[in-house]
């Protein structure tokens, strides 16, 4: 591949197999338990915080202080490491592990409080009730659909940012900048060509689809790796990935 219309070089190239953080969950390495966990949490602590809040019709500070909760005691007990993917999906699995956790200290008639016994992880909340508020769910959803669907954009949302700094530290920002400006910006109906594009810019349309087509390329590879990280098996990552990205992935 040329390399003036890639991104990064060999060197961000992805393998063809990376190895899960569901499996090294159960790692007898603690330094590898808790690069899983962090893995985990960074892919899920958004969705939770919102299904809590549909689910369990939590207020936007009980949300937080039980998805707190929930992967705190997670980490603590290494429930992760009890996952088995021939019962249930990973999703599943969690959710129903989220569900109990809730339940209990809904029964105990507790709340958690954040900075007390309990870790107290570093997480964007604000971020997280705004989305809430913005993308709110429908009659048309169950929680755990709902679930999903946030848990797609969340997905999405972390390849972006993932791109964007891949294109930052390969000094090539303006593949960044003509992916967000052409697939992720709303161009309130505007009709937003490579010609348009190119002007702008000062490079011509054929220059504009192939930086285009390079941040594209990474941006799959991206998605497909973080979906390598958090999936079991083979055929959930082939779910997700159709989930994510529409096409049969190997």
């Amino acid at each position: 591949m040329d390399p003036d219309t890639d991104i990064g070089g060999a060197q961000h190239r992805f393998p063809e197999t990376n190895q899960s953080a569901i499996v090294q969950a159960r790692s007898a390495d603690e330094i590898v338990r808790q690069r899983a966990f962090d893995t985990i949490l960074t892919s899920y602590w958004k969705p939770v915080y919102k299904y809590v809040r549909v689910k369990w019709q939590a207020n936007n500070e009980d949300a937080k202080d039980l998805t707190q909760g929930f992967f705190a005691n997670a980490f603590e007990k290494n429930h992760f490491a009890n996952y088995d993917a021939r019962k249930a999906s990973f999703q599943t699995f969690l959710r129903t592990c989220l569900d109990g956790f809730v339940a209990n200290e809904r029964k105990a008639g507790q709340r958690l409080k954040r900075g007390g016994d309990r870790e107290h992880f570093q997480l964007d909340f604000v971020s997280a009730a705004d989305e809430f508020a913005n993308h709110a769910a429908t009659a048309e959803l169950t929680p755990e659909d709902y679930f999903h669907r946030e848990w797609v954009r969340w997905m999405f949302t972390l390849a972006v940012e993932a791109l964007r700094m891949r294109c930052r530290e390969s000094g090539k920002e303006i593949y960044f900048t003509l992916f967000e400006r052409y697939d992720l910006a709303d161009h309130g109906g505007e009709a937003l060509t490579y010609a348009s594009l190119g002007e702008e810019f000062g490079i011509d349309p054929r220059t504009v689809n192939n930086y285009l087509a390079a941040a594209r390329r990474e941006f799959r590879r991206i998605v497909i790796e973080k979906l390598r990280e958090i999936t079991a098996t083979k055929e959930e990552f082939r779910n997700e990935a159709r989930s994510l990205l529409g096409v049969d992935v190997k």
